[in-house]
């Protein structure tokens, strides 16, 4: 495929995906939010595609393109064995036709380690693991494995990433009579928080981002960066419950809870996390009677039994 066909080729199904998936708002009953006669919707971005699921594709799309527009035709990127953000990239690149490469964290692991694993792989991803030292120098790895690639940061997070989740704003507003007052997301790297921030400017909507690693307040220059015109606006860091990928009692508890109340699964890395945090905040008074919230679901839920609550 020559060159300029290609780049129109990956254009028109970023057109496409863009313009035919808009998901769902959908407005979800939870008694704590009942009770406190606050209003919860869930953008559900969970169906925005079977495999490059929630926000994930939102923080592809246009680092894929910009990857094509300057003529290359492998992505080189980093996650962990669960990572959402591997699983989404492997499988984007086989949809676009783009080759890939994920550095793992874990010398000790296999491409049959998880089903995250396997799915990465069956997509085309290749995948190099290397030790837990060795992967925190991602400038070094990337000079190693990724000659001639577009190199992705860890979770996709970056510039053009928080441009692409900005749009959601548009879908949101379209979606409700009126703006909501609350547009809470969780937050792994910060790029999805950045995009919210940029999207909602001159709105009177406010992000709330809800860390779901401990000590995240290195991520904040990052945000800062991508979103330069972050002001006030409120992160929670003590959302991690433990720490990153820890599932303790209380929030397999809450996660059952809310599944059966609303009939919407979530997942226990990212969306668990911030919907326990902000109910907490609900039953503290945090929010006004009437209030809306509108919660980003992030999908993330391949591998959820394995990783979690069944094991």
């Amino acid at each position: 495929m020559g060159k300029n066909t290609q780049k129109n080729t990956v254009s028109n199904q970023i057109s496409f995906w863009t313009a035919n998936n808009v998901t769902p708002l959908q407005a979800v009953s939870y008694a704590v939010f009942e009770k406190n006669r606050v209003k919860l919707y869930l953008k559900r971005d969970d169906l925005i595609h079977p495999l490059v699921s929630g926000n994930k594709w939102r923080k592809l799309k246009y680092n894929f393109l910009e990857a094509q527009q300057l003529g290359y035709d492998r992505i080189l990127t980093f996650g962990g064995a669960y990572s959402n953000h591997i699983a989404a990239t492997a499988a984007a690149g086989k949809h676009l036709n783009i080759s890939t490469i994920g550095i793992i964290r874990g010398d000790e692991l296999n491409s049959q380690s998880n089903d995250t694993l396997v799915r990465a792989a069956a997509n085309g991803m290749q995948l190099i693991f290397v030790s837990r030292q060795d992967y925190q120098n991602h400038d070094q790895l990337a000079q190693l494995y990724g000659q001639n690639c577009y190199v992705l940061p860890e979770g996709g997070s970056n510039a053009l990433a928080a441009r692409g989740v900005a749009e959601v704003i548009t879908e949101i507003n379209a979606q409700l009579t009126q703006p909501p007052q609350y547009l809470a997301t969780a937050l792994g790297t910060g790029g999805t928080f950045a995009g919210l921030v940029n999207g909602t400017q001159n709105t009177p909507t406010r992000p709330l981002g809800f860390a779901v690693l401990k000590n995240g307040e290195y991520l904040l220059p990052d945000i800062q960066n991508w979103a330069p015109d972050f002001g006030q606006h409120q992160l929670f860091w003590d959302a991690h419950f433990g720490g990153y990928g820890q599932v303790s009692p209380l929030l397999r508890s809450f996660m059952l809870d809310f599944e059966a109340q609303t009939g919407v699964l979530i997942d226990p890395i990212y969306n668990a996390k911030m919907l326990l945090r902000l109910s907490q905040l609900v039953e503290s008074g945090y929010f006004k009677p009437n209030d809306t919230i509108v919660a980003l679901h992030t999908g993330g839920l391949q591998g959820r039994n394995e990783r979690l609550i069944f094991r």
